[in-house]
């Protein structure tokens, strides 16, 4: 009888272990990783801190601290877009040439000099070509710190992605807090902390990351536009990326048409803005606590391939509750903290979802993206596909942006959401068609090269 009962209790001490907290889950899985792992994922989320810390508060800075025109500031915003989005197959070409350290410190030092000159530039000139120093910088450290990751974590490297999604969410999350009490002070404090914090990376990089060979794994005397070549010829991996663009598209909406919908329910001030934030507070909390558990739930019961889709569908479905508000009209003044609450439950369960199925699809589209390289030119492999969802991002906002206006003046307000949750549905397909089909593992010619 005594043995039961300690075998159940021990039963249940186990269960509690399992059940920890999401902090103590994520010190433990920080602290199985060597060194390297551990450097990286805390790196990125001292960059995300840095960045989140300022460029929310940069078109205010600039429309109402600078006084520009507001075609100036989009101007500006869209330069420092581009020149990022734009650019990443540059970086990831230059680090599989070059090797992964030199990059990640280039891109840290080009943001250093960038934050700090848009705390002293006022003319639009000097302004243009701060926006596309922080831009470029980071497309040369994103797809060197993806790939240097994925090297270093090896067999590990979906527990490694999704480690590093934690780092990198919790830096979004806080950043802007930190912004908000520093631009409360001045704008030109958050540019010059910001600037600091990526200073100091720079010299912690420089002393402290390994160095690792460019990550080529080819003749050296091969051109670049032959390396862009194999990549662009490569069948399933193109089709990976086309699939794909309409996740980035829907996780995008978070920043778009949820909060321009929270706003229009609850109304302007501060009802609005506290709508707007608990979309963020619950998006980011949900990654935050649930993403290491899920990982490791989904990648013992699927394949990379289901995980993927059912991601998918998942962000897809997200976009089926605001079919409920469309119709909704707006907040009469002085709207109660009860109605407030009604009305925006539907856009909080749309986060809920489209942060979970951003949780499942991550780690797994990271890793697909290195088996689909065959451990070669790694890099290059994220600065495309980065390159190809950062065009899907563009046009899909503006496409976006459009639908919801015309919608709404012609009384069509459910298309909107119901073209983005078919839009979920087709991207779900066509990863689960590439998957029944054995196209999200290495081509024979990739494998090849690799050994």
């Amino acid at each position: 009888m005594h043995r039961r009962l300690r075998a159940r209790s021990g039963f249940a001490r186990d269960d509690h272990d399992r059940r920890g907290c999401a902090l103590i889950r994520t010190v433990r899985q920080y602290r199985s990783f060597d060194r390297t792992v551990r450097l990286l994922v805390l790196n990125q989320f001292t960059i995300n801190l840095g960045f989140y810390m300022l460029i929310p508060y940069l078109a205010a800075h600039l429309s109402g601290g600078l006084g520009l025109a507001t075609w100036i500031v989009g101007l500006i915003l869209g330069v420092r877009n581009f020149s990022q989005q734009g650019m990443f197959l540059i970086g990831g070409t230059l680090a599989d040439r070059f090797g992964y350290k030199p990059l990640i410190i280039a891109g840290c030092l080009l943001r250093t000099i960038g934050f700090a000159l848009l705390g002293v530039a006022n003319s639009v000139p000097a302004l243009v070509v701060a926006s596309a120093a922080t831009g470029f910088a980071g497309a040369l450290f994103n797809p060197a710190v993806r790939a240097y990751l994925a090297h270093d974590a090896g067999e590990r490297r979906v527990e490694a992605f999704a480690l590093f999604n934690v780092f990198y969410q919790t830096g979004i999350l806080l950043g802007p807090l930190v912004g908000l009490v520093l631009t409360g002070v001045a704008f030109q404090a958050t540019c010059f902390v910001a600037a600091a914090i990526f200073a100091v990376l720079t010299v912690l990089q420089a002393r402290a990351l390994p160095q690792r060979a460019a990550g080529r794994g080819g003749p050296s005397a091969s051109s670049v536009l032959s390396d862009w070549r194999t990549v662009v010829s490569h069948g399933s991996f193109v089709m990976f990326s086309i699939a794909m663009i309409g996740s980035y598209v829907l996780s995008y909406q978070v920043y778009l048409a949820l909060p321009l919908e929270a706003r229009r329910l609850a109304g302007p001030g501060l009802p609005g803005t506290a709508a707007v934030a608990a979309l963020f507070a619950v998006s980011g909390v949900l990654a935050l606590v649930g993403q290491l558990r899920i990982t490791a739930w989904c990648k013992r019961r699927w394949g990379p391939g289901r995980c993927l889709t059912s991601g998918l569908l998942l962000m897809g479905s997200a976009f089926v509750p605001p079919l409920l508000t469309a119709a909704t009209p707006l907040p009469a003044a002085g709207i109660s903290a009860g109605e407030l609450v009604v009305r925006i439950a539907p856009l909080v369960l749309s986060a809920s979802l489209l942060s979970l199925g951003q949780v499942i699809v991550f780690p797994f589209e990271m890793d697909t993206i290195v088996s689909l390289s065959g451990n070669r030119m790694v890099a290059t492999y994220y600065g495309l596909y980065n390159t190809v969802c950062g065009i899907g991002i563009m046009l899909g906002n503006l496409v976006t942006g459009s639908a919801l206006d015309v919608a709404r003046s012609s009384g069509l307000s459910m298309l909107p959401w119901l073209a983005m949750a078919a839009l979920g549905l087709v991207c779900a397909a066509g990863v689960s068609a590439l998957d029944r089909a054995d196209r999200l593992s290495p081509e024979p010619q990739v494998a090849a090269a690799r050994s």
